[in-house]
């Protein structure tokens, strides 16, 4: 039976945890959950969710615990499913345009991210997204229809650095008139800017694990 983890240094990792337990009595995968907090508990995972939160406190801590070389070993092995929200993005990252002296990133995800791209917390919106183009192929997806995206002080991926490995999966619109990049795929790895455990609806998460883990 394959593993889950949920890397629990910081922020919204209970939140990811019970929307992948739910997706697993609902369908009744072959899958366990773990939050990680240490390297024996990363060691025995097959999946890693680093979740939206403070990624300068994410990065820190798992420094001063002894998790970021695991880490860094973990989200480089291609056999391994990895999935990034916000803060998670920022740490996946190989770049970071914005305050990048404030984390120092696992570097595995050929993007540069700018942090806090919409502003302070009191910027927060709710945008309905429609994924089907890049879902709808996959039989996970029971419902269609827009998912509610929470976007809380994002980054948004400012330069895909290799083409050939990166796949944007999702834009939105800017105020200024440009699209802005919100989620990727680099084979194994997912990238999203948005928080999809902090809404009531477990399509996203219920794709990752069938794309990507199962």
């Amino acid at each position: 039976m394959k593993v889950v983890g949920v890397l629990a240094l910081q922020g919204a990792f209970k939140e990811h945890a019970e929307l992948v337990e739910a997706c697993v009595r609902e369908n009744q995968y072959p899958l366990t959950v773990c939050e990680v907090k240490t390297a024996e508990q990363l060691a025995s995972c097959d999946a890693l969710i680093i979740p939206g939160g403070e990624s300068t406190a994410m990065s820190l801590i798992a420094q001063r615990c002894g998790l970021f070389e695991p880490l860094q070993q973990f989200v480089k092995d291609p056999t391994k499913a990895i999935w990034g929200t916000c803060a998670g993005l920022i740490f996946l990252a190989r770049e970071i345009t914005s305050d990048a002296k404030l984390v120092t990133p696992l570097g595995v995800l050929d993007v540069a991210v700018q942090r806090n791209a919409f502003g302070r917390q009191s910027h927060s919106f709710v945008a309905q997204c429609d994924f089907s183009p890049f879902m709808t192929p996959n039989p996970s997806i029971s419902a269609t229809g827009p998912f509610p995206t929470v976007f809380i002080r994002a980054p948004v991926i400012d330069r895909v650095l290799n083409p050939e490995s990166v796949q944007i999966l999702y834009e939105i619109d800017s105020p200024a008139g440009h699209n802005l990049v919100v989620a990727v795929r680099q084979n194994n790895i997912l990238g999203t800017s948005f928080h999809p455990e902090l809404a009531d609806d477990n399509r996203f998460h219920d794709w990752f694990l069938r794309e990507f883990v199962l």
